[in-house]
């Protein structure tokens, strides 16, 4: 492994195993004490793709290409979005996981199942709206996604919001609120208010993750509440 690869990964506090008889040299070493925020700097100033396809079905494609960073090493396949290229509704969750991997569809399984109830208590089939995610490839063993992570992908997002034009987005789960957002507020202060996104001020809800409610079916109620301001912004 090259050193200024395991300087990230030893930066980002992921465990890498060395060949004894391959050591890093004194000076070597020495080199991994970069601080955090400039190994990511460095992350991001090689890794970030600018995003101009206007037409979904290429970026899509773009998204299938991607190398942007590690995690294309260790995907199934990509997890672009599936639903209403139209749709009033966008939601956002933070990542694919084993199933959205194996099946390169979001908020499948479980998960997605509940996700399509919530939708269909409001009055909507999961086909009206738009799903996507922060990532696009699966994170191993599920893992949250790392800060580089996030940052290649983000103008995937991006431009997947500019040209489907929702009226209102829906984050899921703790970390797509904070992404969308660029805060660090608990997910209990972020419900109670209508947010808004973007240069267009894209009205934002943020609501508990399927994956939440499945553990936690008490707090069921609380995310109808979350999906009836969402469909009055909407207007339905």
């Amino acid at each position: 492994m090259n050193p200024q690869k395991l300087r990230y990964l030893k930066a980002l506090e992921i465990p890498v195993w060395v060949d004894n008889a391959r050591q890093l040299t004194p000076s070597n070493a020495a080199s991994t004490q970069q601080t955090h925020e400039e190994i990511a700097g460095e992350v991001a100033a090689t890794k970030t793709i600018p995003v101009t396809q206007t037409d979904l079905k290429q970026l899509d494609q773009c998204v299938k290409d991607c190398t942007a960073c590690d995690l294309h090493k260790t995907r199934t396949q990509t997890v672009f979005g599936v639903g209403n290229t139209q749709a009033d509704i966008m939601v956002i969750g933070e990542a694919p996981g084993f199933y959205e991997d194996q099946q390169g569809e979001p908020f499948v399984g479980r998960a997605g199942q509940l996700l399509t109830a919530m939708f269909q208590s409001i009055g909507l089939n999961r086909e009206e709206i738009f799903i996507a995610n922060i990532l696009k490839c699966r994170p191993p063993n599920n893992r949250d996604p790392l800060p580089y992570e996030v940052d290649a992908c983000t103008g995937y997002l991006q431009q997947q919001i500019r040209l489907i034009q929702p009226k209102a987005l829906c984050a899921v789960g703790r970390i797509a609120g904070h992404f969308l957002l660029n805060t660090d507020l608990s997910l209990s202060k972020l419900r109670h208010q209508t947010h808004y996104y973007g240069e267009n001020k894209t009205p934002l809800i943020i609501t508990y993750h399927p994956a939440y409610l499945l553990r936690k079916p008490s707090a069921k109620g609380k995310s109808y509440a979350d999906m009836l301001r969402l469909k009055k912004l909407v207007g339905l």
